[in-house]
């Protein structure tokens, strides 16, 4: 069984995947629960992945709404 990514891996994923356009600016992110899916991991962990793109500036959250992709203008 593959070992279970950390929150740290978990964001520079998200991060590399803003970069390539697989999630453009101003786009929503997958919610916590289909982010936990996708990696195998706690909703827990991704929230504390989600915070870490949020300090480095990469997203932004919306109450209600959900996380985006921060724009040129964001």
């Amino acid at each position: 069984m593959p070992r279970r990514m950390t929150y740290r891996e978990i964001a520079d994923d998200i991060a590399a995947r803003i970069a390539t356009g697989e999630y453009p600016p101003e786009s929503k992110i997958p919610s916590y629960s289909q982010l936990a899916a996708l990696y195998s991991v706690s909703i827990a962990t991704v929230q504390r992945a989600v915070m870490v793109l949020h300090a480095r500036g990469a997203i932004y959250g919306e109450p209600g709404r959900g996380v985006f992709v921060k724009g040129q203008d964001s």
